[in-house]
């Protein structure tokens, strides 16, 4: 049984300040962690104060990317290491927003998996297509090509440390969420190529994540989904409200 999972990516929003009350506030209302991972991924400036006010609770913490080397001269970089010291149990890689605006490569993203799981960090890979492939027919050819050069190489190991995040591109702030049915039949391809291409323990036990203007209306619809395995949840995390009620809704 695949244990859900809910990731709150709160993106270059949140300072200190405000990161601090919503960490109070969401351990004040929140009883959920017991039966679902809960992850917050907070801008790099917040992650020392959240995982301070974390402390003594099931809430996990993930950063929102890293650098493709080890470490040396990168200027503006953080490293798969420095996450990890950090507190982060988890990090975000291949968003759309890093491939559309950093012009993030695919292969760009394995380099990226790589350094992740040798520093025993797990990776939530994000994958989708724009409504224009969509709308050609090309999303399960998207999809593959994404899952081919992003993994490609990792050993079951690695593998086993790696959770799928479906965010079609049309979808992410826009306020317009995949339907069950259309999110179902991308989590179910992504759940059989798992099958064809790592094998079938291994895409048994695989997460597949659904992000796209989540909010607790449309969450418990995508949770009945039986390859949707947890939310990654941009902008409705922002509020700890808002993030509480889609767990809340949803399980």
């Amino acid at each position: 049984m695949r244990r859900p999972i809910v990731v709150g990516n709160w993106k270059m929003n949140m300072l200190i300040s405000s990161s601090r009350k919503w960490v109070e506030e969401l351990l004040n209302i929140s009883d959920c962690a017991g039966t679902i991972d809960i992850v917050v991924a907070p801008p790099f400036t917040s992650i020392s104060v959240v995982r301070q006010y974390l402390k003594g609770s099931k809430v996990l913490l993930a950063g929102q990317n890293l650098a493709s080397i080890a470490e040396g001269a990168q200027t503006g970089e953080i490293s798969a290491n420095m996450l990890k010291d950090a507190g982060c149990d988890y990090v975000i890689l291949g968003h759309s927003e890093r491939r559309q605006y950093q012009q993030e490569s695919d292969g760009l993203i394995n380099k990226k998996i790589f350094l992740a799981c040798q520093s025993g960090l797990n990776v939530i890979l994000c994958i989708g297509e724009s409504m224009g492939e969509r709308n050609s027919g090309k999303t399960n050819d998207v999809i593959e090509r994404q899952l081919t050069a992003c993994l490609e190489g990792l050993s079951e190991d690695q593998l086993n440390s790696l959770s799928i995040a479906y965010e079609p591109i049309w979808a992410i702030g826009t306020g317009n969420t995949a339907n069950p049915n259309q999110v179902q039949d991308v989590h179910g391809f992504i759940r059989s190529w798992c099958e064809k291409s790592i094998g079938k323990s291994l895409s048994r036990v695989t997460r597949i994540l659904y992000g796209g203007s989540v909010n607790s209306q449309s969450s418990p619809a995508l949770m009945a989904q039986p390859d949707v395995d947890g939310l990654l949840v941009g902008g409705a995390s922002l509020r700890s409200k808002s993030f509480y009620d889609i767990i809340k809704s949803s399980f």
